[in-house]
């Protein structure tokens, strides 16, 4: 049963917790939400797979369900280093997945609706799937850090978001892109291969996921083209 909390109940968590270590804040949600703690992880980027490393080494792996969406789309290196986590850590990743089927969506939507139109397509593939796997729950632990683009450049260490109506957490938040390679090659975490072929930010494998140029933001690989920088999961705080 997720455990009941109010905003101003996370404002004073919040001022607690501003100037914690990435440990501390992770150690303190657990204890105060548990049992009904979310982690989601895309096995992409290598924020979600330090978290994991994390709570298996506080051993806390086993008080949250860690989570992903399976939008159908995924790169196959994204499959094969969730499977890599799962058997080195001994936990099963759930998989959240859409509604529609790819073939369902181009019937109803037409044909490559990533492309034409991936607001409506995120939609469909994440944010409803997101919606489903925080259903009851009390904290959403992500990866989200200030240094990944300029919309996420606030991001607060934990605050109320009314969008899924639970706690967002972002213990990662202050870490830079240097500091959590550090950490992955330190604790040997497995990281997705496509990071050594130039992908630094990682979503589904169609024209939403594209190298970015040399000098441009960690994300601007994403949605090229569209006047599009998050899918949708992380639009409000």
């Amino acid at each position: 049963m997720a455990i009941e909390v109010s905003e101003v109940d996370v404002v004073d968590i919040a001022s607690e917790l501003e100037s914690a270590s990435a440990q501390t804040v992770l150690r303190e949600v657990v204890d105060r939400f548990s049992p009904g703690v979310a982690v989601s992880c895309s096995f992409g980027g290598p924020s979600g797979l330090v978290i994991v490393d994390q709570l298996a080494r506080m051993n806390l792996l086993e008080r949250v369900e860690v989570y992903y969406l399976d939008t159908g789309l995924l790169f196959s290196a994204t499959h094969e280093v969730r499977e890599e986590m799962e058997r080195r850590y001994g936990f099963e990743a759930i998989a959240y997945r859409p509604q529609l089927s790819l073939m369902q969506q181009a019937s109803l939507h037409g044909n490559d609706l990533w492309d034409r139109d991936p607001d409506k397509c995120c939609g469909i593939r994440k944010v409803a799937p997101n919606v489903e796997a925080l259903d009851g729950k009390s904290a959403w632990i992500t990866g989200v850090r200030r240094d990944q683009s300029v919309g996420r450049a606030e991001t607060p260490v934990l605050a109320w978001n009314a969008r899924f109506g639970l706690v967002k957490v972002s213990p990662l938040r202050d870490w830079s892109e240097e500091k959590v390679w550090e950490y992955v090659r330190q604790h040997q975490v497995p990281y997705n291969v496509l990071h050594e072929d130039g992908y630094p930010s990682l979503g589904c494998n169609t024209v939403c996921t594209v190298r970015p140029e040399s000098g441009e933001s960690l994300r601007a690989g994403r949605w090229r083209g569209h006047d599009k920088t998050e899918c949708g999961l992380h639009d409000s705080p």
